[in-house]
């Protein structure tokens, strides 16, 4: 089992790594505008800085089960593939947020839409999984089969 996910694994590190950076830059922007903890409010500035951290600390649990979810019942490759683009798609949120907010919107269409294949990816593995084992057995072992989920 430890090698068959370590592509999930090598994405779990470096989504928490992203989470990381992302926290340190609001650290840089309470320093850079004045603003001590625990205050949420600002300049503009420091509010799209910790938005854009907070909003992508909201997904984090979401992203992460889906993520394993999909690489373990339905592809590893595809699911790992996908998280990889998430946290692109997260880092160009980020980076975009920062500098002004109409810029976070393509990196939130896109990071969403990757997250919504993960998590239909994952509905549909332990679906097909479910049946296989409790409801119909015989039934959808070719489909399963065809899509490499045996």
């Amino acid at each position: 089992m430890l090698e068959e996910s370590v592509g999930l694994a090598a994405v779990t590190i470096l989504a928490i790594l992203e989470q990381a950076y992302f926290c340190l830059q609001v650290i840089q922007a309470r320093r850079k505008f004045g603003v001590p903890p625990p205050a949420t409010s600002g300049p503009a500035e420091f509010q799209r800085v910790f938005r854009a951290q907070a909003n992508s600390s909201e997904y984090f649990p979401i992203f992460i089960s889906a993520l394993w979810l999909s690489g373990i019942f339905f592809s590893q490759g595809l699911s790992s593939a996908c998280g990889l683009l998430y946290l692109g798609g997260r880092l160009a949120y980020f980076r975009g947020y920062s500098q002004s907010p109409e810029q976070r919107l393509g990196p939130l269409y896109f990071s969403s839409q990757v997250l919504w294949l993960l998590i239909g990816s994952s509905g549909l593995g332990v679906l097909l999984a479910f049946l296989r084992l409790y409801l119909a057995p015989g039934l959808l072992g070719g489909f399963g089969s065809a899509l490499g989920l045996d």
